[in-house]
């Protein structure tokens, strides 16, 4: 639902959100949000909703490859161990 709210600019480009606009979109005093230029205006977004979209991005890639989650961090810890011994001579954690 779209609904519209009547704000001032105040002196150096500030603008008071709304209480019941923060409200609904869970945003508190410090919280980072994205603000972007759109062909209807200005389009500020809760910085936790865009991390969101982008990992259900990376999921939905992870899936339409056959992997999970799991999978990606597993081959992290592989790559690390494999680094680690290549670079400094440690031995993985599973070999110990």
């Amino acid at each position: 639902m779209t609904r519209s709210n009547l704000v001032r600019v105040q002196e150096k480009g500030q603008v008071t959100l709304p209480v019941a606009v923060r409200e609904e979109l869970g945003i508190k005093r410090g919280d980072l949000v994205s603000v972007s230029v759109t062909p209807a205006g200005v389009l500020i977004t809760p910085q936790r909703a865009i991390a969101a979209a982008l990992l259900d991005k990376i999921g939905e890639s992870l899936t339409s490859q056959g992997l999970t989650l799991d999978d990606l961090i597993e081959s992290g810890r592989a790559e690390r161990e494999a680094l680690l011994q290549e670079m400094y001579g440690i031995e993985p954690e599973s070999t110990r």
